[in-house]
């Protein structure tokens, strides 16, 4: 006669006289419905493992697919290893602002500016990419065709502006002070990838391989004291100020020389 018996959480499995107690019985933990139903038993048996390695497998190659998705794309450099700062060198004004948080460079603290200064730099023609998150009210931006400096604000190159709900009104994906956009594409507490692209004269800004700008430099531009001028350099990554806390991460480029 059929017995029924009773494992964790009250389920219960078949059993049948004579048959060895099922496994899961034996460990309540490990919920196994023992299908006690003579050849047809290990029929369904079969097919059951047939059935959980192949959700095995398909679980495995979903995570495969996962871990690829994190590669750097076809044709790019990562620039950082998301565990060290090999490679980047901090401005002297507070270093200790620039923290790495769950492989990101991360801001937390007064104005300061993380400059790459590893073996590929400088560039001219060039795709970069970096991901992005803003918390509300932050202020950073990403730094093209410039150059290391101990203190301030970097004065050579252009700066991307990342600001989404920071008080100043050039958002997220300006190119400061030469195309300011008044609405950001992006949003706090959410990542974005946003991308710069330099090719000769022309700079093209996209955020989530979508184009917000085109920016053209006009024949003869000459530099200002702040020079926002195409010419050749490395990049930065901005610290604002305190209240600001931004993430900088996957950064990576290729070159278009």
């Amino acid at each position: 006669m059929e017995q029924t018996l009773r494992i964790g959480n009250g389920a219960t499995v078949a059993h049948w006289p004579g048959q060895e107690r099922p496994e899961a019985c034996r460990k309540p933990a490990r919920l196994i419905f023992w299908l006690a139903l003579g050849d047809h038993g290990s029929i369904v048996r079969r097919m059951v493992h047939k059935l959980l390695l192949g959700l095995a497998t398909a679980a495995f190659f979903t995570g495969a697919s996962i871990v690829l998705g994190d590669d750097v794309e076809p044709g790019f450099t990562a620039l950082s290893d998301g565990k060290t700062f090999d490679g980047w060198k901090s401005s002297i004004d507070h270093p200790d602002t620039w923290k790495i948080e769950d492989g990101a460079f991360v801001t937390r603290g007064q104005t300061a500016h993380l400059f790459y200064v590893g073996d590929l730099a400088p560039f001219t023609n060039f795709d970069l990419k970096v991901d992005v998150m803003t918390d509300h009210g932050a202020n950073g931006g990403i730094y093209f065709h410039t150059k290391y400096q101990e203190k301030g604000f970097p004065k050579s190159g252009f700066e991307c502006q990342v600001d989404n709900t920071h008080s100043d009104w050039k958002k997220t994906g300006s190119l400061y002070d030469v195309v300011n956009v008044a609405k950001s594409p992006a949003q706090d507490d959410k990542w974005w990838t946003q991308e710069v692209i330099v090719k000769g004269r022309k700079v093209t800004v996209k955020i989530d391989g979508e184009i917000l700008l085109e920016y053209t430099e006009p024949p003869g531009a000459q530099p200002g004291d702040y020079t926002r001028k195409l010419a050749y350099g490395t990049f930065a990554l901005q610290a604002h100020d305190p209240k600001s806390v931004v993430r900088y991460k996957n950064i990576r480029v290729k070159r278009l020389d």
